[in-house]
């Protein structure tokens, strides 16, 4: 019983208006779910991934009125998106350069070309040389990136824990994963990040772990993550929730979020894991050509509909 790799992750902005204008029109993804946060249903949880909303390609915002993050340890601290070939990221540099958005130079790491960017929240992200391997890529034909150019997918994911030992044993004997190496953290350079692996391996099934004892705790905010989310096949979700209530691991327990369904647990050092399965996927209550276009809703908030968007500001 495997993860397959990154499913999603799930990250925090006090602006949704401008939020959407960053990673629509900068970034080029697409808009494929405008929802709300279904345990607070005052907040937009808007996804955007690639031209299909495949799994594994999406990165989401929970849109609350908050101060920004204050970074540190026990946090997840950058989220890699993958793109094919150096050229592409000399691309992206000089977009970034063009449009004002702060990025650094690109650089080796861990064996991957990498050009790391910061949103205008702070949000830190990379853009990530896959080499093209991994699964089909799903460009967008309305994207303002060209299909060469745009971002196939997420991954590897970046968290900061200040202790490993007990992080280790959750994913190697709780989750899985295979610890397969390490490398010096960048900007620090004195403490090493450690990769892991899922299922298939490469960028977008690796999570790594920095161990940084020295910071301080991070503070949730904007510009921050809330979560990241692994994948599953459909017909290993309830195996997985038995899996985690035979180690009495304190979890949610099963949560059908309508377009996937959900686990949630804590590893050691209080960083929110989430365990998604891959269906039924984004196309269940909206046609493939229309995803985004208009709030959608899971049947149980249906009735509610009217309350709801009265609620929300327009994205644009």
């Amino acid at each position: 019983m495997q993860l397959t790799g990154i499913h999603h992750l799930t990250a925090v902005t006090g602006n949704a208006p401008r939020n959407h204008d960053f990673y629509t029109k900068t970034l080029g993804l697409r808009l494929v779910k405008k929802t709300i946060n279904q345990d607070d249903v005052s907040a937009y949880h808007l996804f955007y991934a690639d031209g299909r909303g495949s799994p594994g390609t999406d990165i989401t915002f929970f849109d609350w009125p908050v101060e920004r993050e204050q970074r540190g340890t026990h946090s997840i601290t950058r989220t890699g998106m993958r793109v094919s070939g150096a050229e592409t990221l000399a691309w992206w540099k000089q977009r970034f350069q063009d449009l004002g958005v702060t990025h650094s130079e690109v650089v080796e790491r861990d064996g991957r070309l990498t050009l790391d960017f910061e949103d205008f929240e702070g949000q830190r992200l990379s853009l990530v040389d896959d080499g093209g391997q991994g699964e089909e890529s799903h460009p967008w034909e309305r994207s303002p990136v060209p299909a060469e150019h745009q971002i196939r997918g997420l991954g590897p994911i970046t968290i900061s824990v200040p202790e490993l030992d007990y992080t280790d044993l959750v994913l190697t004997k709780i989750m899985n994963m295979t610890r397969v190496r390490d490398y010096a953290t960048p900007g620090n350079e004195e403490t090493r990040t450690h990769v892991y692996q899922m299922g298939p391996g490469g960028a977008a099934a690796e999570l790594h772990v920095s161990v940084e004892p020295n910071l301080p705790m991070a503070q949730p905010g904007a510009g921050g993550v809330h979560h990241v989310a692994f994948r599953i096949p459909d017909a290993d979700y309830q195996a997985w929730a038995e899996r985690l209530n035979h180690v009495r691991m304190p979890s949610s327990g099963p949560v059908d979020r309508f377009w996937f369904r959900s686990l949630y647990f804590r590893e050691p050092n209080g960083i929110l894991f989430e365990i998604a399965t891959d269906g039924p996927g984004f196309a269940t209550d909206e046609s493939m050509d229309m995803l985004g276009e208009t709030l959608s809703l899971p049947p149980f908030l249906e009735g509610r509909r009217q309350q709801i968007e009265a609620g929300l500001l327009p994205l644009a």
